[in-house]
């Protein structure tokens, strides 16, 4: 067990790192393609970024994603397929240009390994799924009222300004907007598998116990209670640190593919338009992910933002045949994900591991 336990954990850390760069092209996107900073002195800004998020948000995400399945029937077994399909959907859609959500992938892989396991979808934590279903489509739209609304406040308050000079303060503005979403995707995104490796330390503890084995000091991790019914994480700190810490190294990895998805193809996007669609991205992931502890998909937010500040100009600025693409993608990574995970599974457990 302590193996698989290994295992999982530097798959999980691996997934991070994936992560990191197949999510660059979110906190990088508009500040490249508006030519503010060059790809390299990007993805170092947003991994500064990624990290100090460490020191800024809770385990709301974290403790939601531990809970997407029902505890008692969760084993190492289950967390390594479900890891392991997150990471082949990753890399496809990241080979394919295809920005589909990492959080995403991640629930829908833990709740197919869950419920090759069991037989059974009862397994499932409702509640989780659903909320997290409903934001694959409430956070685009979001996103895009929130950067719809920003644009015309500052297009209305600039108005008279001269375009030179506004150019030149909103590229300088735009690094402040690309700093706080990547805070805020630092933030989100890691919590994913503070998650999962968390309920992994949850079963080998609990199995310690049921031998009458000393719990080692490194794998403390435990979930109390509040006066309100709601559950907190707790976790040693070498957890977060590391996840953190390979989100940041893989977002300085960057995905270049996505980034040019994201920065040019969905619409054009000048300096203004990139502060508009970062602020309101920072501001949709700050209230979704750490407001209601909602593993919410900076994907998804970053695109929906993008689409509002194109919409700004005219509808027609926005190219809905690659937002309509994206859109397919989103819907497919859950069940796609569900599905690889069962089949890992059903290998896994079929080698007798």
């Amino acid at each position: 067990m302590f193996t698989i336990l290994i295992v999982i954990i530097v798959l999980a850390f691996a997934f991070d790192l994936i992560n990191g760069f197949h999510d660059a092209a979110n906190s990088i996107a508009t500040v490249v393609s508006t030519k503010v900073l060059r790809p390299f002195p990007a993805v170092l800004w947003a991994a500064f970024f990624n990290f100090l998020a460490y020191w800024i948000f809770d385990l709301k995400v974290a403790n939601t994603v531990a809970s997407t399945v029902n505890g008692s029937v969760i084993s190492l077994q289950v967390i390594l397929a479900g890891i392991i399909a997150a990471i082949i959907w990753n890399l496809l859609t990241w080979y394919l240009g295809i920005p589909s959500s990492s959080s995403h992938t991640l629930i829908g892989g833990f709740a197919g390994a869950a419920v090759a396991h069991t037989g059974s979808f009862a397994v499932i934590n409702q509640a989780v799924i659903l909320k997290t279903i409903g934001f694959i489509f409430l956070a685009p739209i979001i996103g895009m009222f929130i950067a719809y609304v920003i644009s015309v406040i500052i297009l209305w308050t600039c108005r008279k300004a001269n375009p030179h000079h506004a150019n030149k303060w909103f590229r300088r503005l735009q690094l402040v907007s690309s700093g706080a979403f990547s805070l805020g995707h630092g933030g989100s995104d890691s919590q994913k598998v503070i998650g999962i490796i968390s309920a992994a330390m949850m079963v080998y503890i609990a199995n310690l116990n049921a031998k009458g084995i000393a719990i080692p000091e490194w794998a403390h991790v435990s979930e109390t209670i509040d006066a309100m019914g709601k559950q907190h994480l707790h976790v040693p700190a070498w957890i977060p640190i590391s996840c953190y810490t390979a989100i940041s190294l893989g977002t300085m990895m960057g995905g270049w593919r996505i980034v040019k998805t994201m920065g040019t193809k969905i619409t054009k996007v000048t300096p203004v338009e990139g502060v508009a669609a970062e602020t309101a991205g920072a501001i949709t992931l700050f209230a979704v992910s750490q407001g209601l502890g909602v593993p919410v998909s900076t994907t998804h937010t970053i695109a929906g933002s993008i689409m509002g500040v194109g919409m700004t100009k005219r509808l027609s600025a926005v190219h809905w045949g690659v937002a309509n693409n994206l859109l397919i993608a989103w819907v497919l990574t859950i069940p796609v994900s569900m599905i690889i995970a069962a089949l890992v599974y059903l290998g896994i457990t079929a080698m007798g591991i």
